[in-house]
Formats: structure tokens, sequence, C-alpha cells
């Protein structure tokens, strides 16, 4: 058995680490925008066609992200990585603008709730659908397929 140092994981545990993150960022984003969705007086067609748009928009936009992030990890050479490499410098850096961005717009009264329904609504479905993936990833993991 090889020894690993401290808070060190197999690479396919990554993956599944990535997939707890992002599932957990996509429910918390999605449930302020259903919670907001509740505050409406009227939901319209148009509302649920916005939120479908931004999922979509969104979607195609994390699920590049999440393959380009599982390839990365594939390619490491080293059987086990520190836990925090689920990401790299700019998905941390993308990670932080995009909650530092959404706390400051939600707290700052600029948008009304209407925005926030439609938008969080379909961004949190399009990052938990992220971390479906990436748990896809980590239950299709096969070893001898590293490095290609």
């Amino acid at each position: 058995m090889q020894k690993r140092p401290l808070f060190h994981v197999k690479k396919r545990t990554l993956l599944a680490v990535a997939g707890c993150v992002w599932l957990i960022a996509g429910f918390n984003v999605a449930r302020l925008g259903v919670l907001s969705y509740g505050k409406l007086l009227k939901i319209t067609a148009v509302h649920i066609f916005l939120s479908l748009l931004v999922f979509c928009a969104f979607g195609m936009m994390f699920f590049k992200m999440s393959m380009k992030h599982t390839k990365r990890i594939r390619s490491y050479r080293e059987t086990f990585r520190p836990v925090w490499h689920f990401f790299d410098l700019k998905g941390y850096l993308i990670m932080a603008v995009m909650m530092g961005g959404g706390i400051w717009l939600r707290s700052s009264g600029l948008v009304p709730d209407v925005f926030i329904a439609v938008f969080y609504t379909g961004l949190g479905c399009a990052l938990a659908l992220a971390g479906v993936l990436f748990w896809i990833m980590f239950i299709r993991y096969e070893p001898e397929a590293d490095r290609e």
C-alpha cells in the first residue's frame, strides 16, 4: 500500500469531491432562486423560459469546465493529490468572483426579486448538473485510461 501525505486523496476521489462541492453550491443557489420565485405575485411562462435559458447557457459552460477539470485530474502523474486539487487556481478564482458577485448582487438591492428568481434558479440547476457530471465521471473512472 502506498503511503500518502496528510489531506491527499486518490485522483478518482477528487472527482467525487468536485461533485459534492458543485452539487452543494448548485443546490444552495437554486434554493435562493426558488425562494425568490415564492416572493413573486405571479409566475409566468416567460419567467420559466428565462430560467431555462440561463440554465442552458451556464449548463454548456459548466459542462465544458467539468470536462476540462476531469481531464486535468486524470492527467496527474501521482496517484494521490491534495484534496483541494479538484480545482485549479483559475477555477478557484472564478468561484470566488461568482460567489462574491452573487452575494453583493443580492445584498445590494440593485436587482428585483424576479431577476434573482429567474437567474439563480437557472444558474443553480446548471451548477448542480455539473456536480452530477463529476459524480458520473467518478463512477465511470478507469485508472488504466489515465494520462490520455
